[in-house]
């Protein structure tokens, strides 16, 4: 009996720590995830069709470009597009994909002779800093408040472990 009364208050106290720990938010990882735009295939005929996808968009993306209109790509869908017939044959064109608010290129190459870089190509952008990757936001923004609570928590579950066994102890007595 006093095994089981033993397993109990530590389950309690398991599951009030676990309370307390910080969660990561999704909307933190929502805007960290890279989001990168597909092009199949990645090498057409002017005039041909390409699918472009955002896998991973959480709404609606566009897709621009100078060798077709700009285009809307439901969530979690493809969709197909036509590629002007006026293309300049062997062009590298940039199509930019556009999830939100968040941006990445691809390249579209037209298919004849060899390859060259067309006007419509925007410089591509390096990153400024390191990746954003775990954590949850665990490392700065923590504030005594935060802190108070936590342990005011820690103390309610606690409290309640004793009481409940007090309460079974005092029951059983003959």
């Amino acid at each position: 009996m006093r095994a089981i009364r033993l397993a109990s208050a530590a389950a309690l106290g398991i599951a009030a720590l676990s309370l307390a720990a910080p969660s990561a938010s999704a909307d933190d990882q929502k805007a960290a995830a890279p989001v990168r735009g597909t092009i199949t295939p990645s090498t057409i005929a002017a005039g041909g069709q390409v699918t472009l996808a955002v896998p991973g968009c959480a709404g609606n993306a566009t897709a621009d470009s100078g060798v077709f209109d700009t285009t809307t790509i439901p969530t979690g869908t493809a969709k197909a597009v036509s590629v002007f017939t006026d293309a300049k044959p062997a062009a590298v064109y940039t199509v930019t994909f556009t999830c939100n608010g968040v941006t990445s290129t691809s390249e579209l190459t037209i298919a004849g002779g060899a390859p060259t870089t067309s006007s419509t190509t925007a410089p591509t952008t390096t990153p400024t800093g390191p990746a954003r990757g775990g954590l949850g936001g665990s490392v700065s923004g923590v504030d005594s408040k935060e802190i108070a609570a936590g342990a005011a928590m820690v103390a309610v579950a606690a409290g309640a472990t004793v009481y409940v066994v007090r309460r079974r102890t005092s029951s059983r007595r003959h």
